[in-house]
């Protein structure tokens, strides 16, 4: 959307900069004369990271830098590590923004996902899907096996255990961020083979991931704990969550899409009672809410006519909603505990970005992809954010022995790869000429095209 603006100029930029510094005062300043003020805390640190993640993202254009950097800034400084601006309970108070956004973030990723665009990248989408979860994993399993001897958690653990941690790094080194990949593309307005490729893998992985953490655990479980044995209930289990979630999924789209139609009001309070209420049901009833709202958003947009009456109604109550959801996402990194375990996590996130970049180019090839498929198609890959820590959270709770670590470990890398995989992936969509920004691009580099690309 920054592309299609006029460039602000220094005027400007030096009025939003005070603006940000008179926001930051002012809610030290409450913070000073009020350290207490109960539940009208929420709403005032609600309205504290709208206003400052905006400005932060304003300032962030300067340097060609996304939006969703602004607002990971704003919450970062402003959070419990830094300026202590806003409490730790604050930030876990606001838990139901986030499911907010996340249900907004899978509506919209769902109705981006047009049957027609998926069976033209159906070979692209089939190779990269297959090799990225296989090869990438394994890969980052290796590195984890090779970091183990510096950290201090896994050391103590015979090999069989580290084994084990192992193979569950490597299944939570394939999830993806489709929050990230919408928040860019929201901004952008991208589109393009890169933007399309982008959102058709990540939005199709989470089923992979979900079918693969079962496995996981399934192999893991008798290295780690001795004694213990397959247990095959696992796969009932991930096959009642998935097959479940894409029933209750197409039924829930087909009553938006009726909704959509023959109502067609109050669409902004439609959608935020969904977010709240029909995501704890899902979780209560062991049932993948991403899942479910990806397919209904499908669902509305190729089985109905109202594809485009959703996306426009997410697009205007998610714009503020994914402003609070990155900036409490800043608030939530661990800034000491990132810079206590930086050289393995910041080894561990490189190391998962050249494989993931490898595999791309490799999986390009055999799809016979286009040149800015494969040369760009792998930045929007990068990005990590909930499902990562959720899977974090679970081995911790699993796994006394070494779960705290791992999960510290994993916040650490997560933290990184939030940060760098939306700069990767708006670096990427400009120089493949699939943003306004990006039409004037040098396409040199794309020219040279040895071989094949990526849908």
């Amino acid at each position: 959307m920054s592309g299609a603006s006029k460039p602000k100029g220094w005027g400007v930029r030096l009025i939003q900069a005070a603006a940000l510094l008179l926001v930051f005062g002012v809610m030290a300043g409450a913070r000073e004369l009020l350290p207490e003020v109960g539940a009208g805390s929420n709403i005032a640190a609600v309205g504290f990271l709208l206003l400052s993640g905006v400005l932060a993202s304003e300032l962030c254009e300067i340097v060609g830098l996304p939006h969703l950097t602004g607002y990971l800034l704003a919450g970062i400084v402003a959070g419990p590590h830094v300026l202590h601006l806003l409490h730790h309970e604050t930030i876990v108070a606001l838990a139901p923004v986030n499911a907010l956004a996340l249900a907004l973030i899978a509506l919209a990723g769902g109705a981006e996902l047009r049957l027609s665009d998926l069976r033209a990248g159906l070979k692209s989408l089939a190779w990269s899907t297959l090799l990225q979860s296989t090869l990438v994993m394994m890969a980052c399993a290796a590195a984890f096996l090779v970091g183990a001897r510096y950290l201090p958690f896994m050391r103590v653990l015979p090999e069989r255990a580290i084994w084990g941690g192992a193979i569950l790094w490597g299944v939570m080194s394939i999830t993806r961020s489709p929050a990230a990949l919408l928040g860019i593309l929201s901004q952008t307005r991208a589109q393009g083979p890169v933007t399309r490729f982008g959102l058709n893998f990540v939005m199709s992985s989470d089923v992979v991931v979900i079918v693969f953490l079962a496995l996981a655990f399934m192999v893991a479980g008798p290295l780690i704990v001795p004694g213990s044995e397959f247990s095959w209930s696992d796969l009932r289990e991930v096959g009642h969550e998935v097959f479940g979630s894409i029933a209750i999924g197409t039924t829930f789209g087909l009553v938006l899409s009726a909704y959509f139609k023959l109502v067609g009001r109050a669409l902004l309070v439609v959608l935020v009672g969904l977010g709240f209420g029909l995501t704890d049901i899902l979780k209560y009833m062991h049932f993948d809410p991403l899942l479910v709202f990806i397919i209904g958003g499908m669902v509305v947009q190729n089985l109905s006519k109202q594809g485009d009456k959703l996306l426009h109604a997410v697009e205007e109550t998610g714009s503020i909603v994914y402003v609070v959801f990155f900036a409490t996402a800043g608030a939530h990194l661990d800034i000491p505990l990132l810079q206590q375990l930086w050289p393995v996590a910041l080894g561990l996130a490189a190391a998962r970005g050249l494989f993931t970049y490898g595999v791309h180019r490799w999986s390009c090839h055999l799809a016979d992809d286009p040149p800015t498929v494969r040369l760009y198609g792998w930045a929007p890959l990068v990005s990590q954010a909930g499902l990562a820590l959720g899977l974090a959270l679970v081995v911790a709770n699993e796994y006394p022995s070494f779960g705290a670590g791992f999960q510290s470990l994993a916040v650490a890398m997560v933290a990184i790869n939030e940060m760098v995989g939306p700069v990767l992936f708006k670096w990427a969509l400009d120089r493949a000429g699939e943003t306004r920004s990006g039409t004037d691009a040098d396409p040199g580099p794309i020219e040279p095209a040895i071989g094949p690309e990526t849908a």
